[in-house]
């Protein structure tokens, strides 16, 4: 076992708070997935589980270590890992601990790291989540989205209501520390009723974190298709505005603290990893499309999974691109993530990560936002007012 793995994770953040040096992460890009969701514009593809996909699938494991191991340490240990997709869970255990193991030796993992993997109900039940944490994976990340089944069938969901409890309830069996639901709001199909059916029966089933977040139409989807070629609305700002004041609601009614714009979590259970993109972090991106920051510098891989898996068997690296952005640029796009959390920003602390100057570029701006209504400081912290949060988009256009 590598050293670095013996590392307390002193960046390691679930308090929701941002920090100037919020730790390192790791993600890993697992690509597949059962069915692909109407509205999904992630890099996946649909694969059923049959020989076929097997093909594909043991190939791109021997890909991800590959390519892993050929990176090798200097940037870890991680205080974070996170394995996203597509649907990671449709990889057996074992293949999903092995590429785990493949980080851990390469770039080290904090003795403290939050690891988490995302999954989909239909892909799921305890004796799996116990084969995970026996992997070392301590958070898992349940792909709920609605408890309606009109709304689950208009998102492209296969899997039922009842399917997505018991995936819940096996999680917390099967003995996984920290759970969180996704869920999507403001659909098309979605009535007021519908919706708070969906955070009431989450709720009950006793998460640590809840992910929440706005239906949006992403060119190229087929729920774009629909809604382009008029067989669907749009989706409507007013109404998913509604449907966040009642999450605020009853998931503060619940105990639930709100921390970025579509994240709650019970006390001390934010996600270290979430908090670490909003607090623009480093970290590395393994996988096919995966993409990755460090130092100013973002880069991403191949998208298609054979290419991915040619490049690494040959043991080429598989970056398509990269892009450095300019010292002034990277506060920018600091300050306008930063906000996204409830807290906001440390501004004194934000001036020594990333100069004076580069705060100094921004208070004109800060001023017209603070002049209307968007932002306010409040004991030497910048954060959005409860309007702002309404508004991110444009307070995030505005400070880039």
């Amino acid at each position: 076992m590598s050293m670095a793995t013996t590392i307390t994770a002193a960046g390691l953040n679930r308090t929701g708070r941002w920090l100037e040096e919020p730790g390192f992460g790791v993600y890993v890009h697992i690509p597949f997935c059962l069915h692909r969701c109407h509205y999904c514009d992630f890099n996946t593809y649909a694969s059923k589980e049959a020989s076929g996909a097997q093909e594909v699938h043991g190939p791109y494991v021997d890909a991800l270590v590959a390519d892993i191991e050929r990176h090798g340490a200097g940037n870890g240990p991680a205080t974070s890992v996170f394995f996203g997709g597509g649907t990671p869970t449709l990889l057996p255990a074992r293949d999903l601990g092995r590429i785990l193991d493949a980080v851990r030796a390469s770039v080290g993992i904090a003795a403290d790291a939050e690891i988490t993997v995302e999954a989909n109900p239909e892909t799921v039940d305890e004796r799996y989540f116990e084969a995970l944490l026996t992997t070392g994976f301590n958070r898992v990340s349940i792909g709920i989205q609605s408890l309606v089944p009109r709304v689950l069938l208009g998102l492209g969901r296969t899997h039922s209501p009842e399917v997505a409890l018991t995936a819940l309830a096996a999680a917390r069996r099967a003995g996984v520390p920290d759970v969180n639901a996704d869920l999507i709001y403001g659909s098309q199909w979605e009535e007021p009723a519908d919706w708070r059916t969906s955070l009431e029966g989450v709720i009950e089933a006793a998460p640590d974190h809840i992910s929440a977040y706005a239906l949006t139409i992403e060119a190229g989807t087929p729920l774009a298709t629909l809604v382009t070629t008029g067989r669907a609305p749009d989706v409507d700002p007013d109404v998913q505005a509604d449907r966040y004041e009642v999450a605020g609601e009853l998931l503060g009614a619940a105990g639930f603290e709100r921390y970025e714009i579509s994240n709650w979590a019970r006390p001390g259970r934010a996600s270290a990893h979430n908090v670490l993109y909003w607090s623009a972090g480093d970290y590395l991106g393994f996988g096919a499309g995966a993409h990755g920051h460090l130092d100013g510098t973002r880069y991403w891989s191949v998208r298609l999974p054979r290419d991915y898996i040619e490049a690494a068997s040959q043991g080429r690296s598989p970056e398509a691109g990269r892009e450095t952005l300019e010292p002034p640029e990277r506060a920018a796009e600091a300050l306008m993530l930063g906000v996204r959390l409830a807290g906001g920003i440390d501004l004194d602390a934000f001036a020594h990560r990333w100069g004076s100057e580069a705060l100094a570029r921004s208070l004109p701006e800060i001023a017209r936002l603070e002049a209307d209504g968007l932002l306010e400081r409040a004991g030497g912290w910048l954060r959005a007012t409860p309007r702002g949060t309404f508004l991110a988009s444009e307070i995030g256009c505005r400070l880039l």
